[in-house]
């Protein structure tokens, strides 16, 4: 009888086969998981802005942007090991896999009990650091807590996923997460509009879908004889794997924590801006803009996935197709919503409440921000194929010059300095994309992105 690990390589092997139907078939499901878990977050942002008001949306937009960068720690640690797992599996290695499973998993969950304890205790002095508005204090702070005392599911659900996906697995992540979002879904109407628990009673569901993703994800990988048995004795760390976890994912790590730590700085600018009504109108955007960019960050994932197992099959050539399929799909989605966005801005910010001062600062935001979905689609992609081939080094650097250097003080300047408020906030995020995108050209240029930065032996098959 085949094991998962046998299965998964004659199922999911990512290095042969027609490039465009590999990575289609590879994307579509991912780009579905997006489309479920941003139709969730829009339906969460909906119920909110309709049952529980202006101030309940504020504190779910600033209580989910510290959230996030938590998530996005696990998210880039993770990535290390979908990058990992997906070499393995172009090499052949089976040995090394079962190793940095077990070892990325128990990372995992040490540091989910860590930052629980450590964000409890400070959560109240970030959001005071962060210039939350006292309308929406309380809305925020609770928000933050449910959602900082589930983190172990949050974190837990990205890993297992990232582990699925590293195989080339992206059809049963689609599965698990469209249940969890199908509960918290009925859960946000339950707690939001029947209790009326405001932007606790979203972070409630949150949790419970996260949690829910999980236990599915454990039963589905332990009945199909996954490597990991998630007993107490499996849960075990291998020095030469974590070093290699962490050679990878924590550039990534470091980038994605950067990102979001910039986003909390726009965010205070924002409070500062305009108070209340601007941190609800921006957190709309933002629920559009997870939905907007869905299509090209499963592309981008797509591209990451093949390049990862083609770098570590040989097969440079197809990691490079991969990138420039992947780039044409990202930049047909991505430039028909930045045409949307132009035609009809007040209708897509009033589906989120109907606080015309709400509206107004959400459709001025969104307006400059949007310049940033013609950048996007070849950012994304180009960090995919990157990532694939282990350069996670060169994506932290580009990105901490463009978070730092370039959206932060740019926000700064045309939002406070130059006095234009929110539409000037929003030009912050195409002008760090606008010097990434150089960054990157020159990068391609240079030819180092042609090695790859793991080395190991590919075992024949």
């Amino acid at each position: 009888m085949l094991d998962f690990l046998e299965m998964a390589q004659i199922e999911n092997d990512l290095s042969k086969g027609k490039v465009l139907t590999k990575l289609v078939l590879f994307a579509l499901p991912f780009l579905a998981s997006n489309f479920i878990q941003s139709l969730y977050s829009v339906a969460d942002m909906l119920i909110v802005g309709r049952f529980g008001g202006t101030e309940s949306m504020s504190g779910v937009n600033i209580g989910g942007q510290v959230t996030l960068i938590l998530t996005n720690t696990v998210v880039g640690l993770s990535m290390g090991g979908t990058v990992l797992i997906g070499q393995y599996m172009g090499a052949r290695n089976k040995e090394a896999l079962k190793k940095v499973t077990a070892t990325l998993i128990t990372l995992l969950v040490v540091l989910s009990v860590i930052i629980t304890s450590v964000m409890l205790f400070f959560r109240k002095p970030i959001l005071e650091l962060i210039q939350t508005p006292a309308e929406s204090f309380a809305e925020s702070e609770r928000y933050l807590t449910v959602t900082v005392t589930g983190i172990i599911f949050i974190f837990g659900y990205n890993a297992l996923a990232a582990i699925l996906r590293g195989m080339g697995n992206s059809k049963q992540p689609l599965f698990f997460i469209t249940v969890g979002c199908a509960v918290s879904t009925a859960g946000d109407l339950i707690f939001v509009g029947i209790f009326r628990m405001g932007a606790m009673g979203a972070a409630v569901t949150t949790v419970m879908g996260q949690a829910l993703s999980v236990f599915l994800c454990i039963n589905f990988m332990v009945k199909n004889n996954f490597q990991f048995d998630f007993r107490l004795k499996s849960f075990r760390i291998y020095r030469d794997q974590l070093k290699l976890i962490l050679k990878i994912g924590f550039p990534t790590c470091i980038q994605n924590s950067i990102t979001s730590i910039s986003f909390i700085f726009i965010t205070a600018i924002v409070n500062i801006v305009g108070g209340v009504t601007a941190s609800a109108g921006v957190g709309a955007v933002g629920r559009f803009n997870s939905f907007a960019f869905m299509p090209v960050m499963a592309m981008s994932a797509s591209v990451s996935a093949m390049s990862a197992q083609n770098f570590g099959a040989g097969r440079i050539d197809r990691a490079v197709s991969a990138c420039r399929i992947g780039i044409l799909f990202s930049v047909f989605i991505s430039y028909s919503f930045f045409i949307l966005v132009q035609l009809i801005p007040e209708s897509i910010i009033g589906l989120f409440g109907t606080d015309p001062k709400m509206i107004s600062d959400g459709v001025t935001y969104l307006r400059s921000f949007s310049i940033d979905f013609l950048l996007i689609p070849l950012i994304f992609c180009f960090n995919g194929f990157f990532i694939g081939g282990g350069h996670t080094f060169f994506t932290l650097i580009n990105s901490v010059c463009s978070a730092v250097l370039l959206r932060v003080p740019v926000c700064y300047f045309l939002g406070i300095t130059m006095g234009l408020g929110l539409r000037g906030v929003g030009y912050g995020a195409p002008a760090a994309s606008a010097g990434t995108l150089i960054i990157i050209i020159i990068f391609l240029f240079t030819g180092k992105w042609k090695h790859n930065v793991i080395r190991h032996d590919r075992i024949p098959a």
